[in-house]
């Protein structure tokens, strides 16, 4: 029965093999007509020239690919695409009958051989599955040699940013996620979800879940008063900081573990493009990361991939101005560099990540954090339910299926856990609504008062570029380290890269003739706004705010789109307000309507926490949430949104093996999802492979 097996297997690999040259040489007869410096005399010559360009790949390209692998790096995998043009080049010297003009000439016949082959492979129903197999699966299975064997379960935690039970729930209804859905039909999984704490966003949430601690994260942004400057979760200086006072060196990944694509480390050894560690050249920052530019089919299938998910937001964006969805964002907001930006998120970084999962994977890892980043990047410009988001769902999924397949060939077995750190909320933002940013409310309501700034993050839409960037740039080689220091040494600070929009947000600090005693400072978190004053240099309190902005208070709780605000009173403690009551916190009594019935049952549990916070705001500002519509309204420019409460932005889940214990009990905050994973770790040590 072996034998007949193995001898299918080797009938199904010389018909595959000999079906893909034959698509290769269609390939290369389509490219010779479409390029004039390109001469092949007959199909038998193509025949001839392809198997050539694969003997002499094979041949030359370890030794060169090592040699160039700097300039890969540096150009995203162009320079291994200019190596594979040289080696055709070199093919046309070795095969009479086929003629190639030039270098450049070479180079873009190898990029349309490949994206010719991909179109063919795909109209004859031979899925991107095959090829994707044999050139980067069938590579990283060579680890297994390397590593420990063992019968020990490890886990990939792998997060979906952004995405709702709700939201997920309806997509596997819909058959969007086909992999997700056969787990759960099968049995073998189980769908929990739970709560976010009031700060829903991704550095509260992943500073619980990955270190277990996420004390004094306000929200996205927020003013540190003993330093007198704004934090930005965006900052990987910041986020250093945060780690680093939030560790205590025994996070969800600190027994070998690996981080990938995350803001923080989880304490793990083995980072890849990981905002905390970019710097920390003590830990041992993964070649997967390099190695993945080094084939050509990486770049070449990336680069068409990217370039089709860029046409494919603008033939998106143009569908929905003519079919006049509301809300939509404006070109400011989807046009210009963010095709190019979205591309890299849901394409780029997608690619990376698998790729290194699976030297993980092969390499016995025995727990890693990976964080998928394309579903909430779309949802936020085109909406948490709109066919964009899920058409980049239903794309995850499919890379999910093939972490599944290559799991198991793994050294190990591996649980595979699906989780958000966060969902998002849906709805037209609260400028589109009401025509004034609340910054702009709050200048109303001060009046002369103070002098009142908001501080715009530039760099926000651009962080994971930079991080990116900044991994490449602290690269051991030398050559590699110098030649992207002095390209991006215009657009770097402190060691960061810091591509974007120059600056444009007024400065916290005062300028000549303002009085640093009179500011009060706007931030947006999504729909979480956060207010605060400077004449004092401690938290202001309800009594302090009434009685230096007058006004202020009872203007921003009548101001349509406004759910509640939060203050601290000296007397009475914390303090939700509404436009038709209050809740005073310590003790739950309610006078008039409770302004917190719409946001869920641990509402007044996540409030009274983040009051505690030593750099809570002055004045908490979380918008309207309409349970009737789902809807609520962002203080940034995002019609899918996360940061406060309301909705589907504080409903995350994890989709779990059915084996691993879960006892039922409501999970409410990340450190709660922290204590969860940890005791699904594996209890061996077995080492990854470098």
């Amino acid at each position: 029965m072996k034998d007949n097996n193995k001898g299918h297997q080797v009938l199904r690999f010389v018909d595959r093999t000999l079906v893909v040259w034959v698509i290769q040489v269609v390939s290369l007869l389509v490219m010779a007509w479409l390029l004039s410096g390109v001469t092949v005399e007959g199909a038998g010559t193509a025949f001839v020239v392809v198997a050539v360009i694969a003997l002499v790949n094979a041949m030359l390209w370890p030794l060169l690919s090592h040699l160039i692998l700097p300039f890969a790096v540096v150009t995203l995998g162009l320079a291994s695409l200019i190596l594979n043009g040289a080696l055709i080049l070199l093919t046309s010297a070795l095969v009479p009958g086929f003629d190639v003009d030039n270098l450049w000439t070479a180079t873009v016949l190898a990029l349309g051989m490949t994206a010719v082959t991909t179109i063919i492979s795909s109209l004859l129903t031979i899925d991107d599955d095959g090829a994707w197999y044999r050139n980067v699966l069938r590579r990283r299975m060579k680890r297994r040699e390397e590593a420990v064997e063992t019968d020990e379960p490890g886990i990939l935690f792998l997060e979906f940013d952004g995405l709702a039970k709700p939201v997920l729930e309806r997509a596997i209804q819909e058959g969007r996620v086909p992999t997700l859905a056969r787990w759960l039909e099968s049995g073998s999984h189980r769908l929990v979800g739970w709560e976010t704490d009031m700060s829903s966003q991704t550095s509260a949430s992943q500073a619980g879940i990955l270190q277990g601690n996420n004390h004094n994260i306000p929200a996205f942004r927020w003013y540190d008063r003993a330093k007198e400057e704004t934090v930005s979760s965006s900052d990987p200086h910041a986020v250093a900081d945060l780690e680093e006072k939030l560790s205590d060196g025994n996070g969800l990944l600190a027994d070998n573990g690996a981080s990938r694509g995350n803001l923080f480390s989880g304490d793990a050894p083995n980072v890849m493009n990981t905002a905390s560690t970019i710097l920390d050249r003590s830990r041992f920052h993964t070649a997967d990361f390099y190695a993945f530019f080094l084939r050509p089919y990486n770049f070449s299938r990336t680069l068409l991939l990217t370039i089709w998910d860029m046409i494919l937001e603008k033939w998106q964006f143009y569908k929905a101005r003519r079919n006049k969805v509301y809300p939509i964002l404006d070109k400011e907001h989807r046009g210009g560099t963010y095709p190019l930006l979205r591309a890299f998120t849901t394409i780029l970084m997608r690619e990376l990540n698998i790729h290194t999962l699976l030297g993980d994977m092969f390499s016995g890892v025995p727990a890693v954090y990976a964080t998928f980043v394309g579903y909430d990047e779309v949802a936020h410009h085109s909406g948490v339910e709109s066919e964009d988001a899920f058409d980049a769902l239903s794309k995850l999924d499919k890379q999910i299926a093939r972490l599944e397949t290559a799991a198991r060939e793994a050294p190990r077995p591996y649980h595979l856990v699906v989780l958000s750190d966060h969902g998002q909320t849906g709805g037209a933002t609260f400028k589109q609504r009401y025509g004034k940013s609340l910054e702009q409310v709050v200048k109303e309501l001060v009046g002369e008062t103070a002098l009142v700034r908001g501080t715009a993050d530039v760099h926000e839409d651009w962080k994971d570029l930079n991080v990116f960037l900044t991994e490449t740039m602290h690269y051991d080689q030398q050559a590699l380290s110098k030649a992207l220091s002095r390209v991006l040494k215009e657009r770097s600070e402190e060691g960061l890269v810091a591509l974007g929009p120059e600056a444009t947000q007024e400065s916290v600090e005062a300028d000549e003739e303002g009085d640093p005693g009179s500011q009060v400072i706007v931030l947006a978190s999504g729909n979480l706004g956060l207010v605060y004053g400077t004449r004092v240099s401690e938290r202001g309190t309800w009594e302090q705010i009434e009685a230096f902005y007058p006004g202020l208070l009872d203007g921003l709780v009548q101001q349509e789109g406004i759910g509640f605000v939060m203050v601290h009173s000296g007397v009475h403690g914390p303090v939700a307000i509404g436009a038709e009551g209050k809740i005073y916190l310590e003790d739950g009594r309610v006078e008039g309507k409770n302004p917190l019935e719409n946001f869920g049952p641990y509402a007044a549990q996540h409030l009274k926490r983040y009051d505690s916070f030593p750099d809570a705001p002055d004045i908490y500002v979380n918008s309207f949430y309409d349970p009737e519509s789902n809807e609520g309204a962002a203080f940034e420019e995002q019609i899918g949104f996360h940061g406060g409460l309301g909705g589907f932005q504080t409903q995350p889940f994890i989709l779990y093996p059915a084996e691993l214990p879960l006892d039922g009990t409501p999970l409410v905050g990340a450190e709660a999802v922290h204590r969860l994973l940890k005791s699904w770790l594996p209890t061996g040590d077995v080492q990854p492979s470098a």
